[in-house]
């Protein structure tokens, strides 16, 4: 058999045979890397366990656990440690994964302080108060321990409190869905969304007014404070911010959904349904597949896109919408 055929330059064969390997290597691990950067589907909330009835906290405990799974069992795992190609080199992933867990905190925090209670002196669950710290573990931790092994730990705990309240296991634990909780966890909420907002509008704004003292006469800040502050975002860090609101939609789309099953009494008696629908609405317009390969950062009025100031109207609409509601259901 003449070896030639396959060899043409002439070249040591070990060299050209490395060379097809190495090629084979770059193509698999490109295709690797954009299957792992897909996000994953929205899927389905939980009214109820399998074969009983409807539970008050069961769709919001379950839809936690699920969201949180979801960010360690999708394609690729939870890539945001990873020290090996190709997740080493994905970036945006990982800043969706940290909008994800973003999500996954305040809510934790809020089953545990408010949902889980029913007044401040109440006593904490017992799962709940162990699970809840687990999610606040540094997020970029390889090893000794993972980060992976921590968050696992916080969604067993969560699955425990959640069978609890279905009845599914003992002792019993309650799930308090009263208007003064919802509040707690729309503040959170709130502020989360304004932030990004904010940021991704950054894209393109240079300087703005600094309005952190505005709306009271007697506030003061320990330091002096320009009267403009420098704001713009650079062009490096856009894709990040970009990829951590659609991992904050994302988780967001699911909590709403779960809320508006467990809060329904509390929803119907402010008339409020509609306000959580227009949020999942203006959310899940937010997540709207791109068509373009990166991120674009065109002007505000340029010839190019800009999707950083596209997702930041979707998340403003969205958080005006939520600052809305938050004020119906203070008015009692």
């Amino acid at each position: 058999m003449n070896l030639n055929l396959f060899n043409p330059t002439g070249k040591p064969l070990w060299v050209v045979a490395s060379t097809y390997a190495a090629s084979v290597a770059v193509v698999l691990t490109l295709a690797l890397g954009w299957y792992w950067s897909r996000t994953p589907d929205i899927f389905w909330v939980e009214e109820q366990p399998a074969d009983a009835g409807r539970v008050v906290g069961y769709a919001t405990a379950d839809t936690l656990v699920r969201v949180a799974e979801t960010l360690l069992d999708k394609p690729g795992g939870y890539l945001t440690n990873d020290k090996l190609p190709p997740g080493l080199f994905l970036d945006n992933m990982p800043n969706w994964e940290y909008g994800v867990l973003q999500q996954v905190r305040d809510l934790a925090r809020v089953v545990r302080n408010d949902f889980s209670r029913s007044q401040s002196q109440s006593r904490e669950d017992v799962d709940v108060s162990i699970a809840e710290p687990k999610f606040f573990f540094d997020n970029n931790s390889w090893i000794l321990p993972p980060s992976e092994s921590r968050y696992r730990e916080g969604i067993e705990g969560f699955a425990s409190y959640r069978n609890r309240v279905a009845g599914l296991a003992g002792p019993e634990a309650q799930f308090f869905a009263r208007a003064d909780n919802l509040r707690e966890w729309l503040a959170q909420v709130e502020k989360r969304l304004g932030s990004l907002s904010r940021r991704l509008g950054d894209s393109v704004a240079q300087t703005v007014v600094n309005t952190d003292l505005a709306g009271d006469a007697a506030a003061e800040a320990s330091s002096e404070l320009p009267d403009s502050v420098q704001v713009r975002t650079s062009w490096f860090e856009i894709d990040d911010i970009f990829y951590e609101a659609r991992g904050t939609s994302w988780a967001l789309v699911h909590f709403f959904r779960a809320v508006e099953l467990d809060f329904a009494q509390v929803l119907a008696d402010k008339n409020a349904r509609a306000s959580v629908r227009q949020i999942i609405r203006e959310l899940e317009a937010s997540l709207q597949p791109m068509h373009s390969p990166i991120v674009l950062n065109g002007g505000g009025f340029g010839l190019f896109a800009n999707h950083s100031l596209v997702m930041a109207n979707y998340l403003a609409r969205a958080n005006a919408a939520v600052i809305n509601l938050r004020e119906l259901i203070d008015q009692g």
